[in-house]
């Protein structure tokens, strides 16, 4: 910074004074500089951006949050699609275990034993595994948050092992259980030990929605071990509870829907009046139409095809709705808005592909299932996955029908569908023929179980041989081994061309 004529004035008298004023105005504005974004002033006034830590803000906002998502995921299709498709990405058919001990009998025993206890999974009966999993990541997405309680059975109940899984809705927790507790503390029904490990969840023994719920004294809520309990949520901070999804774009959701309402109700309402009779005298032009029933009554509302009649109108004017400009623009910007708040792509949530190409479309693709693998890995599987086989084990082992609790497992999530198959399988089996993936691996990530398939494979082979037929590489094309016809095509040979007919 340069010395003002006011500094070169006082450093003719004083020096040293003007030296120090420099050098002071220096660090005065080295101490004002700074991020804008956390500048004050005009263009920032009425921001508020609390310092509250993530259960406080969760603790204010989370229930509201929660019941305004679920009323548009119920009303509204852009909300209801956003779920959809976020579930069907991250589930899809279902995340499937394999066993991975290194024991090859043990492993097709737990393999097996957890395919029949599959079927028999759900408390309340209705769902197998697969179907809980599409469940749970439904309401992790719509609600932020969903509960999973293990439910031990007796031996006479007749189960392949006696475990069964309780989905719980976020509402169950006991919100109002928050403070001090011992040396531990107790945060939105979660209750920590004084070291901050999650010993307890305090549940309703009914929906708090629930009317029969609430007449059985349904809102009092008891601890549950946290053994005993899988929480599903998304940590986007430290907080001990997750928030929906779509929390950035309730508020675009919500006005696109007002934003279509009105522009329907400014449509129907030009539609309904017709045309005006006024009268030909000036004095009468400012009279307002007075449209009245067959007794007399004035009529004050609107209808499709009205003809309005002036006091003594002879004059007609026809009603000329304006254009709806922009409203397509207006609608596309919010719903990239909107998929950009739910993490899904444009296309995807609008099924809008006019203004995609392949390559495009396909880079989209793959930064959405980069997420997806991400949320796979490292939310959904650990979460409820791990848990659950965990428990399984454990149920198992106690009943007799494996010999330790503890069975190593594989993870297999869905495939994604190729947008361009053949060149995903070409690029598979050079992967495989250059040694940098296991014929194993590919079969995993079109999400089949490798052993089955590779057993699969090899009694289609030994039935083939049994019956002497050998596969061509065309599928048209299966022959008899030892026969005079290998490698001839079954079917008859064409019929020569017919002679052109004489003239």
């Amino acid at each position: 910074m340069s010395a003002t004529w006011f500094d070169h004035a006082i450093a003719t008298v004083a020096p040293r004074m003007a030296a120090r004023r420099v050098i002071a105005r220096q660090a005065f504005e080295t101490l004002t500089r700074g991020y804008d974004g956390a500048a004050r002033g005009r263009r920032t006034e009425g921001w508020r951006a609390p310092g509250s830590s993530a259960d406080t803000e969760i603790g204010v906002a989370g229930a509201l949050l929660r019941d305004r998502m679920r009323d548009l995921v119920r009303n509204n299709p852009h909300a209801a699609k956003a779920v959809a498709v976020l579930v069907n990405n991250i589930i899809g058919a279902g995340i499937m275990p394999r066993a991975a001990s290194g024991d090859d009998t043990l492993d097709r025993k737990v393999d097996a034993l957890f395919e029949r206890w599959t079927a028999e999974c759900d408390a309340d009966g209705q769902l197998d595994f697969y179907g809980l999993q599409t469940l749970i990541c439904r309401e992790m997405v719509e609600a932020g948050e969903v509960l999973v309680r293990r439910r031990l059975r007796r031996a006479s109940d007749g189960l392949p092992v006696p475990l069964q899984l309780q989905v719980l809705e976020a509402d169950f927790l006991d919100a109002s259980k928050s403070g001090v507790l011992g040396a531990g503390r107790l945060v939105q029904g979660i209750e920590f030990d004084p070291v901050g490990k999650r010993r307890a969840y305090w549940l309703h023994a009914e929906h708090p929605g629930d009317a029969y719920g609430a007449l059985q004294n349904g809102l009092q809520s008891r601890p549950v071990p946290a053994t005993e309990i899988a929480h599903i949520y998304e940590k986007q901070r430290t907080q001990a509870r997750g928030v929906p999804w779509g929390a950035p774009v309730i508020r675009s959701l919500r006005d696109l829907d007002d934003y279509e309402v009105a522009e329907l109700v400014r449509k129907k309402t030009e539609a309904c009046v017709t045309a005006i009779v006024f009268g030909d005298d000036e004095a009468q032009q400012g009279i307002a139409p007075s449209v009245v029933d067959a007794d007399g009554n004035r009529v004050e509302q609107f209808e499709p095809g009205l003809i309005a009649y002036a006091r003594g109108g002879k004059d007609i004017r026809f009603n000329q709705p304006s254009a709806t400009g922009g409203y397509g623009e207006y609608k596309r910007a919010s719903l990239h808005t909107i998929s950009a708040g739910f993490r899904v792509p444009y296309e995807l949530l609008t099924g809008d592909l006019s203004q995609v190409n392949y390559s495009s479309i396909r880079a989209g693709l793959v930064e959405f299932r980069r997420m997806i693998d991400a949320v796979q890995w490292q939310l959904f599987i650990p979460m409820f996955c791990a848990p659950v086989w965990r428990w399984f084990t454990e149920a198992a082992w106690a009943a007799g029908q494996i010999p330790s609790p503890d069975v190593p497992v594989e993870w297999q999530p869905p495939k994604f569908e190729a947008v361009d198959p053949q060149k995903d399988a070409m690029a598979d089996l050079l992967a495989i023929r250059t040694g940098t993936m296991t014929l194993a691996q590919a079969i995993a990530r079109q999400g089949h179980n490798p052993d089955a398939v590779l057993a699969e494979i090899a009694a289609t082979n030994a039935k083939l041989d049994g019956l002497g037929l050998v596969l061509d590489s065309d599928p048209r094309r299966v022959t008899k081994t030892g026969s005079a016809q290998a490698g001839e095509p079954t079917s008859a040979p064409d019929a020569p061309a017919s002679e052109p007919e004489k003239e």
